[in-house]
């Protein structure tokens, strides 16, 4: 029998419902059996949980193996489209890709994590894991980066609190002097780098996108293999172009 709370003031029923579809998420398609062994729950409670998320559209079963439906795909793209800088920005970000050649994106804050809104791959662009949904660590990319630095410091303090400070390649900041440090430069410059911070093999430049009061909406970014994002391309060339970009998307907000 669940429990209605546990320690930490978590409803059992609702957190058993989605580890289920997490579960589900990161395997594609499992059984019962195997989800109760996956998720350490009686058999009959994960058949429970699944039969209701079925009966409501969100699972799908196909000979006693059970998959997430498309319904998470109609939410997530009614919450993305409630994102006025994701309206605004997505054509921008658009043109970014195409007029690089490489791969650019949209990221806004959620949780502690940065979470991309939009992905748009040039004709050179590689194949990384960004796609629609990706959730990374704000400290380990040039789009987190360029939000954490025009942030409070409590608020830099609570993600590290929260979110930690892991190392996601060899060359990620771990230590939060030295981010600290580096979000200072970026506050001065307005441009940040992710140099094979987050993935090995490529960098990005990012910019933050901000309200006339300063508020932090979100970033974009360029990102692509080292052996073509370097010299002045990689330093001020994109830097400009990110600029002039998040130009255009403040005044469409500003004045929409």
């Amino acid at each position: 029998m669940e429990r209605d709370h546990d320690a930490d003031g978590l409803i059992g029923a609702v957190d058993t419902t989605l580890r289920i579809v997490e579960t589900l998420n990161d395997i594609g398609t499992a059984g019962v059996t195997q989800l109760a062994r996956q998720l350490d729950e009686p058999k009959s409670t994960v058949y429970n949980h699944l039969d209701t998320l079925n009966r409501r559209g969100y699972v799908v079963k196909t000979d006693d193996q059970y998959r997430l439906a498309c319904r998470f795909l109609e939410l997530g793209s009614m919450t993305r489209e409630r994102y006025l800088v994701y309206r605004i920005a997505r054509d921008e970000v658009t043109a970014l890709a195409e007029g690089t050649g490489e791969l650019a994106g949209l990221v806004v804050e959620e949780h502690g994590y940065g979470v991309f809104l939009h992905r748009a791959k040039g004709d050179q662009a590689v194949h990384v894991d960004t796609h629609v949904g990706k959730r990374i660590h704000l400290h380990g990319a040039a789009l987190g980066k360029a939000m954490l630095a025009f942030s409070s410091d409590d608020h830099v303090q609570e993600v590290i609190d929260w979110r930690g400070l892991p190392a996601l390649t060899d060359h990620t900041i771990t230590d939060a002097d030295a981010l600290a440090e580096e979000l200072g430069k970026i506050r001065e410059d307005g441009v940040a780098f992710d140099d094979e911070e987050r993935i090995n093999g490529l960098r990005s430049v990012a910019v933050p996108l901000r309200t006339d009061d300063g508020d932090v909406l979100g970033a974009i970014s360029v990102a692509g293999p080292t052996s073509r994002l370097r010299g002045d391309r990689f330093q001020s060339e994109l830097p400009d172009q990110l600029r002039s970009a998040a130009n255009v998307i403040e005044l469409n907000i500003t004045y929409l």
